[in-house]
């Protein structure tokens, strides 16, 4: 069996982050493993607390996966400050490690910005090129083309100078008003749209994370780059379809909408 290591924040929610990443790459068949750089206190509603961890601590927990359950694939979501991108970096290339996907998550869907300034420009030098794949929304991409992203010509020119940047592939997610859903995959001088349709679900909290996970799951088991796109483009818009309604704003998906089996069923009286 193939395994995937998450580092990322813990959701307490159950909707994103760690806790979305580890479902996602169980529903994938594959083992997660998983390092957290912080604490949230946060529901559907929104986040009420953050404690991080050190980068110490983050250190010590990716050397307890890399020397015992080395993983096939990595994804790496939100890390909010520089000594812990610092950490990561340091770790991954220590330990040679491959199938990178990185989540830039540097501005929320509301335009937010989640990480500082300093943040950013560390991610962008120590991170960023370490990556096999980047997965920017709209915004995000936005900072990192430093440039303004209204179509989807000027997605594709945006792709190729982050891709030209940081000499990786990105995928540029779709929606914002842009199009329906559909994704651009910049690499190698070439482009490929993986289309999709917009689904009216409005309980998307921690589509981000669960698309990046997929692809490292895919990637994992030695699936190609578009090949794992695809499949994890498939899950997420399985996952939205499955319609699942929890909490009181923005809630998540069913990351186990197409696991069917013994354990799985409904306790029907």
């Amino acid at each position: 069996m193939k395994s995937a290591l998450t580092i990322a924040g813990s959701d307490s929610s159950g909707g994103a982050g760690i806790q979305a990443d580890i479902k996602t790459m169980c529903a994938n068949h594959v083992f997660a493993t998983s390092a957290i750089t912080a604490l949230t206190a946060q529901n559907t509603l929104g986040v009420t607390g953050i404690m991080e961890v050190t980068p110490e601590f983050l250190g010590e927990q990716l050397d307890a996966v890399f020397t015992d359950i080395y993983p096939d694939a990595v994804k790496i979501g939100m890390v909010s400050s520089s000594d812990l991108i610092r950490m990561i970096a340091s770790k991954l290339q220590e330990y040679k490690a491959a199938n990178i996907v990185v989540d830039p998550v540097m501005v929320a869907t509301s335009g937010a910005k989640l990480i500082s300034d300093d943040a950013i420009e560390t991610l962008k030098k120590e991170l960023l090129p370490l990556a096999t794949v980047i997965t920017p929304n709209i915004p995000e991409a936005e900072v990192l083309a430093d440039m303004k992203i209204a179509n989807e010509e000027e997605m594709i020119i945006a792709a190729e100078k982050i891709s030209k940047k940081f000499g990786c592939a990105i995928l540029v997610k779709g929606g914002h008003q842009i199009n329906d859903a559909n994704d651009l995959l910049y690499r190698d001088d070439a482009y490929t749209w993986f289309h999709g349709k917009r689904i009216n679900n409005s309980n998307t909290h921690g589509t981000g994370c669960t698309l990046s996970s997929a692809i490292a799951s895919n990637l994992a088991k030695g699936y190609d780059l578009d090949t794992s796109v695809k499949r994890a483009k498939d899950y997420i818009s399985g996952a939205l379809n499955a319609m699942l309604d929890l909490g009181k704003g923005s809630g998540p998906m069913d990351h186990s909408f197409a696991i069917d089996n013994e354990y799985a069923k409904e306790n029907v009286q």
